[in-house]
């Protein structure tokens, strides 16, 4: 990078000439930081999206043990560019369409690094007031932004906080009620404890779930299915309840969830908090990824029903601008985070604390210690106003509704999965294409490279045919450098996840992406299908295509009268009519 290249080597190296925290030095080296990352940024989109590095090339690279004499940051920087910007994936590339975005912005980076300088540990009120009491005005509001309702607000006796990640989240909620239930139950009762969520749901849930002394045997993660998008429904949760109620157990905690990770599903609040109150349980939203749109009014109903749960979160670092970590989350009850999570020792105590006249967030966490995080949420609030986040949302959503039409318009070789709700398209090769494609090439060659296990069963034979050639297709693109995708794996289903949310990402980088699918589909069934004796040029994925008879009859072109993409899966031999004088009701069509 030239501003690398070019920057002056000053002072020594001694450690007796570098003070740790000197104005002018943290000045020079500040400036070369930022030139660096504004040089990154310039160029990220050259990069390979995904690190192409081999599992353990760093240790290659790097010296066996610290050094002993210090290095200036200029050398530093320069290994960082040759060592550690290689092993990066870049998850602010424009080209960055897996999992969930890291949406990173100006305003979120400098938030964060005013964070870092200042380095408060705000524990408590005393420990940093202005940490406390920004937190707190920032959560309310983020509330109203999000039109929750009064109870979830410091003002109507709710309140939010700011913590790492959705895993800290629904660990405090599930800890804080399994203490307020054993509280007014027998001791020993904590086996007895079910908590709730989806074959969706986030492994987050099962993971808090399991460090808060849950039996692993008690999460229940109910069945959805396509006909209901795959959200979970009330009557499911309710079946599954009055389950456990006649076997002895105790319902505690429901995880529902707006914007599965796989497919972006949306569990209906509003009835399934109904159920849940019915049991006594508490219910937690974990809207990690579409809470940030529901700023606007647009994607606002997708929290109706809100109101009758007891604790809400989203990750302001995945599409807010805000840089990693800052997850929000709001309570009704603040008193059942501080009973189950309080700690007053001695030397922590104050006047304030003990007059009850302030918030100590660190009985609103798991850890003791804390970070300044709402300062980078007050930045980028501040900095852009909800009018231009709202912009960037909706931008990010028009342009995969962008990406959903280019799918839609190549219908004969791909299709979308489920409906989009947000900026995540969910698409694969279509069914129908592939068994196209395997009807054309069965009559040539039965003994294929990537032959299918050997069974009886045409059902499991497709579906794994057609799972393995869009997991192929996914990693053939993935491979490339060009863009990142990631997969998910529904109700039997393997699907590619195009998510649109990085803060450069631009229209032409959607048609480019589009362009290196289909480049790279073509190539995959090319490979996968391909014989000897038959030219690329005689292939076809349209419904309409040449096929030899299996009597060895001079070929004509046959028409595949296909009814359903089920049809395909369940009999691949579907309505395959040859058009021959000795055959009748052959449709005929020209080659």
């Amino acid at each position: 990078m030239g501003s690398l290249d070019n920057a002056t080597q000053k002072g020594s190296t001694l450690c007796t000439k570098n003070p740790l925290l000197d104005p002018e030095e943290f000045r020079r080296q500040g400036h070369i930081i930022v030139d660096f990352l504004a040089d990154y940024y310039r160029n990220v989109e050259n990069y390979p999206v995904r690190s192409q590095v081999e599992p353990g090339y760093l240790k290659q690279r790097l010296p066996n043990s610290a050094p002993y004499y210090p290095d200036p940051i200029e050398t530093i920087l320069k290994d960082v560019q040759s060592h550690i910007v290689p092993g990066l994936t870049h998850w602010q590339s424009p080209n960055h369409f897996a999992y969930f975005p890291s949406s990173a912005s100006i305003a979120g980076i400098l938030g964060e690094t005013l964070a870092a300088g200042f380095d408060v540990v705000g524990f408590n009120w005393a420990a940093s007031p202005a940490a406390t009491e920004l937190e707190m005005i920032v959560m309310d509001w983020l509330a109203k932004a999000l039109s929750l309702p009064k109870s979830f607000m410091f003002s109507g006796n709710g309140g939010g906080v700011l913590l790492g990640t959705t895993c800290e989240a629904l660990l405090t909620t599930i800890v804080a009620t399994r203490d307020r239930a054993l509280s007014t139950r027998a001791a020993g009762s904590n086996n007895s404890f079910v908590v709730y969520g989806s074959d969706q749901t986030h492994c987050s849930f099962h993971k808090s779930a399991k460090i808060a002394g849950i039996n692993p045997n008690n999460i229940r993660n109910i069945k959805t299915t396509k006909s209901s998008n795959f959200g979970l429904r009330a009557d499911q949760l309710r079946q599954a309840v009055k389950a456990d109620v006649e076997a002895g157990l105790i319902p505690l905690f429901l995880c529902a969830t707006v914007g599965t990770t796989s497919t972006t599903a949306v569990d209906p609040i509003g009835s399934l908090c109904d159920v849940a109150k019915e049991y006594g349980m508490w219910v937690h939203i974990d809207a990690a990824y579409v809470g940030n749109a529901c700023i606007c009014p647009e994607f606002r109903s997708y929290l109706d029903g809100v109101e009758g749960a007891d604790s809400f979160s989203f990750n302001a670092h995945k599409w807010f601008f805000t840089t990693l970590d800052c997850c929000c989350l709001w309570v009704k009850d603040p008193n059942a985070l501080v009973s189950a999570l309080s700690t007053n020792p001695e030397y922590l105590r104050n006047k304030e604390s003990d007059l009850n006249q302030v918030v100590d967030y660190k009985d609103w966490q798991i850890a003791l210690s804390r970070r300044f995080r709402s300062l980078k949420l007050w930045l980028v609030l501040r900095s852009y106003g909800i009018c231009n986040l709202r912009k960037f949302i909706r931008k990010h959503v028009d342009m995969a509704a962008y990406f959903e039409g280019l799918v839609d318009k190549d219908s004969e070789r791909f299709e979308v999965v489920v409906p989009r709700l947000f900026a995540t398209v969910c698409f694969r090769i279509s069914p129908a294409t592939i068994i196209q494609h395997r009807l054309y090439n069965g009559w040539h060659d039965h003994e294929k490279k990537h032959a299918l296990p050997a069974s009886n069963d045409h059902d499991d034979h497709n579906h794994i045919l057609i799972n393995d050639i869009n997991q192929e297709l996914l990693e053939s693109v993935n491979a490339s450098g060009r863009l990142y995708m990631t997969h998910g794996f529904v109700d039997g289903m393997f699907l590619i996840r195009f998510s649109v949310g990085a803060s450069l990402t631009e229209q032409r980088h959607i048609i480019n992406a589009w362009k290196t699918v289909q480049e790279h589909a073509q190539k995959v069934l090319a490979q996968r299908f391909s014989t000897n004796d038959r030219s690329s040029s005689e292939t076809s994925t349209m419904a309409n295509f040449t096929l030899p008879h299996p009597n060895g009859i001079t070929p004509i072109c046959a028409s595949v009268n296909v009814r359903s993409d089920e049809d395909l899966v369940t009999n691949p031999n579907a309505d395959v009519e040859y058009g021959h004088s000795s055959k009748p009701g052959g449709i005929i069509k020209p080659c």
